[in-house]
């Protein structure tokens, strides 16, 4: 059985991994949840609450968990609050297994507090690693955690690995992006893109940030840093490729060139079942995948001229140290912008990497200073415009 602590319940993975739930219940495949977090969807985090009847509810936004602590008198239910309610809730005593669906650099203390717990983490945070890669990782090994990935794409290399007989058997992991919907879009047109056409995605429902992110290719670049961390590589052995039909969802290219890729419906459902019953497999609510229906799969190279937060991400891994999380943080900033309707689509790429270009590369050794080279980045971004 396991006994879950689910972070950022109510977004788009956290709701899919309580159908995963409901799905291994179903199934016989008991899994307690312990204790769900959300930053302040008070109304669908009460009717999760009431389902689950976890031992502790953490709400970010401590107005959300007034409203929530209010809604809730009749029920046996401990609230938690701000920061140190996540990470409270990330390490809850009951849990076994901690799965970090938050978006953002908010989820690297919680992930922290997880490891330092001795809980078995399910990541779905990239943010933690990409901007606390070297931290989160000596942490886990000092505490013999697990750290299993549950974005599709480093599931799927995952999986891929299953059976491999060592890092050294690997030549390259190829990361797959879909392109998101600017795909083959030229800079005059990247130029007048709205918030709108960007939310847009052309293959998988997600939340505003990651699909700006996406529509970027500042999601890809995230994704390799993560994939450099979670898989002992640098960044010369991790390739992209765009892959529209989202159907490949990763691959590994070994030593003797043979490639290995994990397929499937694009659906977050089938790595989210994966990193809580590992290493089992059993039936999933992912639709079967219909290769004729199909026809085909495309590859096609990454337009690095148009969608510059790739190689802005891959040189900020390889500069190491601090240069990621200044990535990150800006990015952040620059995707609120946007939504915001001030700045362009164009201007995002152009603000990240000129806050990844000012970040000296200095290791990254306290938590603090990767929260203060965050803030820097974040601050640059919005002073600059």
């Amino acid at each position: 059985m396991t006994k879950l602590a689910l972070l950022g319940a109510t977004g788009s993975i956290g709701v899919q991994a309580l159908e995963v739930v409901r799905g291994l219940a179903a199934q016989g495949e008991r899994v307690e949840v312990k204790a769900l977090a959300a930053r302040s969807r008070v109304q669908l985090l009460e009717r999760q609450a009431r389902e689950f009847r976890p031992e502790a509810v953490a709400l970010f936004d401590p107005t959300a968990a007034k409203d929530f602590r209010e809604r809730t008198r009749d029920m046996s239910i401990t609230v938690l609050e701000g920061m140190e309610g996540l990470c409270q809730a990330a390490a809850w005593d009951s849990a076994d297994t901690t799965l970090n669906a938050v978006v953002g650099m908010v989820g690297l203390q919680p992930t922290l507090a997880a490891i330092g717990a001795g809980k078995r983490l399910a990541l779905a945070n990239k943010e933690t690693l990409v901007a606390g890669g070297s931290l989160v990782t000596e942490a886990a090994r000092q505490n013999g955690v697990e750290i299993l990935p549950v974005d599709s794409e480093h599931s799927a290399i995952f999986q891929c690995l299953q059976g491999s007989p060592g890092r050294q058997a690997v030549k390259k992991l190829i990361l797959t992006a879909s392109g998101g919907p600017f795909f083959g879009w030229d800079a005059q047109r990247l130029a007048a893109a709205t918030p709108e056409q960007a939310l847009a995605h052309p293959t998988w429902d997600m939340g505003a940030k990651i699909t700006i992110d996406c529509a970027t290719m500042m999601n890809k670049g995230l994704e390799v840093i993560e994939a450099a961390w979670l898989f002992g590589l640098p960044a010369g052995q991790i390739d992209v490729v765009v892959h529209r039909e989202s159907i490949v969802h990763s691959m590994v290219q070994f030593a003797d060139n043979g490639v290995i890729a994990q397929m499937g419906t694009p659906d977050m459902r089938l790595p989210i079942q994966y990193a809580l019953t590992w290493p089992r497999r059993i039936p999933s609510p992912a639709g079967e995948l219909d290769l004729p229906a199909l026809g085909k799969l495309t590859f096609y190279q990454p337009d690095r001229e148009h969608f510059r937060c790739l190689d802005v991400c891959i040189d900020a891994l390889k500069r190491g140290g601090l240069a990621p999380a200044a990535a990150n943080g800006a990015n952040e900033a620059a995707v609120e912008l946007f939504l915001q309707g001030r700045i362009s689509f164009l201007e995002i790429p152009r603000l990240v990497g000129e806050a990844a270009a000012r970040q000296a590369a200095v290791p990254a050794a306290t938590v603090e200073e990767v929260l203060e080279a965050d803030r820097r980045a974040r601050a640059f971004v919005r002073e600059s415009i």
